[in-house]
């Protein structure tokens, strides 16, 4: 079964709070913005929902990051946050640094007997060579369910998931993707 949602972009909106929304009477799931176009609903995470209900008053300019989700079946676009910030007029004021990158490689004898050893260290030294070694987390995982496809690596960037890449792309991806030139930061 495929997933429901497909998601279209990342977003930033500014504009001002009008309240929360929800199904039922005090149960805050989303929050109303005014933004030039008009009002927007933007679903928010559960995690940020109880810090958000206490700090924001109406009226108050804010950034919204999230991403821009389509419903395949409804053709509806539905908007969900990562980030709530109170909008300054302070220009030192950087984006929010992207999600952190992560790199999964399988060290199940499988794919060690199939490249998985050498597969890694080729990685690890290409990342070092580029200075983003640091940058990363490498996660040695246990089995990733794709044998056929041994020795497996998959590179999480945000939400997004790349299988079965070559390290050399792997760091060219995550350069792009830590300085904001990378499609998951337009299209995911």
């Amino acid at each position: 079964m495929g997933d429901k949602f497909l998601t279209l972009s990342e977003f930033n909106l500014e504009g001002n709070f009008l309240g929360f929304a929800g199904k039922k009477p005090r149960k805050v799931k989303y929050l109303s913005l005014a933004v030039p176009s008009g009002d927007v609903l933007v679903k928010l995470p559960k995690k940020l929902r109880g810090c958000l209900s206490s700090s924001l008053e109406i009226g108050e300019p804010i950034n919204i990051y999230g991403t821009c989700k389509l419903n395949r079946y409804t053709g509806l676009i539905k908007l969900k946050a990562y980030q709530v910030i109170p909008f300054t007029s302070n220009p030192d004021q950087s984006l929010p640094s992207p999600p952190p990158a992560k790199i999964m490689v399988c060290q199940k004898s499988g794919c060690v007997k199939r490249g998985g050893e050498g597969l890694l260290s080729e990685l690890e030294k290409t990342l070092c060579d580029r200075g983003l070694l640091d940058k990363v987390t490498i996660e040695h995982t246990g089995c990733q369910k794709r044998c056929s496809s041994a020795p497996n690596c998959v590179l999480m960037l945000g939400k997004k998931k790349y299988k079965k890449i070559h390290p050399e792309a792997i760091a060219s991806l995550l350069e792009n993707y830590l300085t904001g030139d990378h499609p998951c930061h337009a299209e995911e």
